[in-house]
């Protein structure tokens, strides 16, 4: 299972702000290069949202169903995109003094993915993911500071994430 994690200027709560907006996940998923649909009851238990990977003229559509939501400490997902197969993806949050640790776990359930050893399939998996949680930071962070606190303000105006 490839494990990656990152430390977030941002409370769990602004992390899982982007997770629920299933139209955002082409900006965080790292290959995703289009949305085509979200569930209505998007991010509840067996809602998916309906997605394209690669680049024209080479795009395969896939799905992505949630699993588990348990805002904002935990998510899990599962993904497909046959022929590649199926992966489960857990997104995990906890607090931290500087805004919150965000640990992303993937795995392939079925597929060709899942026939390969972990010690070749886990590397690249673990880079991009990465890559993923680089963009979800800056989604998060930046979604966060411009967020409007109790006195009209963003938290931008008001000197950042301390304010």
């Amino acid at each position: 299972m490839a494990r990656t994690t990152r430390l977030f200027g941002c409370p769990p709560e602004a992390v899982f702000a982007v997770l629920a907006d299933g139209w955002t996940y082409p900006s965080w998923v790292v290959g995703a290069s289009r949305m085509r649909g979200v569930d209505e009851g998007w991010p509840e238990p067996g809602s998916s949202i309906r997605h394209s990977v690669g680049v024209w003229p080479a795009l395969l559509d896939d799905e992505t169903t949630v699993v588990e939501w348990n805002a904002p400490h935990r998510a899990a997902f599962t993904a497909r995109g046959w022929p590649i197969g199926e992966a489960r993806i857990i997104v995990e949050v906890r607090s931290h003094a500087r805004g919150c640790v965000v640990r992303m776990q993937e795995y392939a359930l079925r597929g060709p993915g899942a026939l390969v050893p972990r010690f070749l399939m886990d590397p690249p998996v673990h880079y991009r993911n990465v890559e993923a949680l680089r963009r979800l930071a800056y989604l998060a962070e930046g979604q966060w500071q411009n967020h409007e606190t109790d006195d009209g303000t963003t938290r931008e105006e008001r000197g950042g994430p301390s304010a």
